[in-house]
């Protein structure tokens, strides 16, 4: 049943600090337009002070934290305005009948966790006083994942075996030429899909060893790489060839190394999108046979997730694995590791 919750505190539940939406949420008649003016006045301050938090903040963050930041942020006022309260600078109790709306609606505790932090953020960076932090937000947090938990999906593991299968499912054509140098490389590498499409051909260093010939690649930026340290990636003489295969397909003025292909066989000019690589897998592994259930968990960390486990089951410690993936957070990996049949 959905309920909301008041103050402990006797002076924020003294009539004058209430505020109307202090009563049962699903018995909430509220439009979307306020019945006082002001809250639409507030409301449209709310979301130009958002704009321009997130124009500032461009180039600082990445893209996908800033359009998170815009949709939570931006369903967080929608909240706020229905309810007659303002969202910027928001009440803590504002937030934590948010966390109950949102707990009601159905969305993930990780979901739910990435609104609350977003609210966090843009509050601090218009240098307001973090209202994520009072005890009432903190105690509906602690509610919430006592009800839906605390896990969040995984994505399906793309690991050696199963990467061989979609090799072999990779035609001569030149789509089939990508398709086999972008597994290799994802695989070999444990690149994120925003890692794989920043690659850059000029970024590509042949190395010679022992008469073997193999291949690096500067990755220049990642998520934990915010500050473009950059880092050097080492492929398998097997990723190797494939890759030289598909650079011979690539046009001279190609800056991008993982780029679309049409239906009529031509390379494009610009980069893959990540989502592209999401369902480039998807595809191949329909391709391969592989049962649809197995292809409905595959997404575009499911070569970094196959590609860890192998790690650990080949007997590689946490440190390297960590540094393999470019993680900074244990409990990040042991996600990735919990299916792979050694992990604990």
């Amino acid at each position: 049943m959905s309920r909301s919750i008041t103050s402990e505190n006797p002076e924020a539940n003294h009539p004058d600090h209430r505020k109307p939406y202090m009563t049962n949420l699903a018995n909430s008649t509220s439009t979307a337009i306020p019945s006082n003016p002001n809250d639409s006045k507030n409301a449209l301050e709310s979301r130009e002070l958002l704009a321009r938090t997130l124009e500032k903040i461009e180039g600082a963050y990445a893209y996908s934290t800033i359009r998170a930041y815009k949709a939570d942020f931006g369903k967080f006022i929608e909240f706020c305005e229905e309810h007659n309260e303002d969202s910027l600078p928001a009440l803590p109790l504002s937030i934590a009948n948010f966390i109950i709306e949102l707990s009601n609606d159905k969305r993930s505790s990780a979901g739910i966790r990435r609104a609350v932090c977003g609210i966090s953020t843009i509050h601090k960076l218009n240098r307001f006083a973090d209202p994520t932090k009072d005890p009432d937000v903190t105690i509906e947090m602690r509610r919430m994942h006592r009800k839906l938990g605390r896990s969040s999906s995984q994505a399906g593991s793309i690991n050696a075996d199963t990467l061989d299968k979609l090799l072999l499912a990779a035609d001569d054509s030149i789509r089939g030429v990508r398709d086999r140098a972008l597994l290799l490389v994802a695989y070999d590498t444990l690149c994120r899909r925003s890692e794989l499409v920043s690659l850059q051909v000029k970024d590509l260093k042949i190395n010679m060893k022992n008469g073997i010939e193999t291949s690096s690649i500067l990755l220049r930026k990642s998520k934990t790489d915010q500050d473009s340290t950059g880092k050097w990636l080492h492929l398998s003489q097997r990723a190797h060839l494939a890759l030289m295969e598909w650079v011979k397909e690539i046009p001279e003025e190609q800056e991008n190394l993982m780029v679309g292909i049409n239906r009529g066989g031509r390379i494009s000019l610009s980069s893959m999108g990540s989502g592209q690589v999401n369902r480039t897998y998807k595809r191949i592994a329909r391709n391969a046979g592989l049962d649809e259930l197995v292809v409905g968990g595959i997404s575009g960390h499911s070569m970094r997730v196959g590609a860890a486990q192998d790690l650990l089951n080949s007997g590689a410690s946490m440190p390297i694995i960590m540094q393999r993936g470019r993680w900074s957070k244990t409990d990040t990996v042991m996600r990735y590791l919990e299916h792979s049949g050694c992990a604990g």
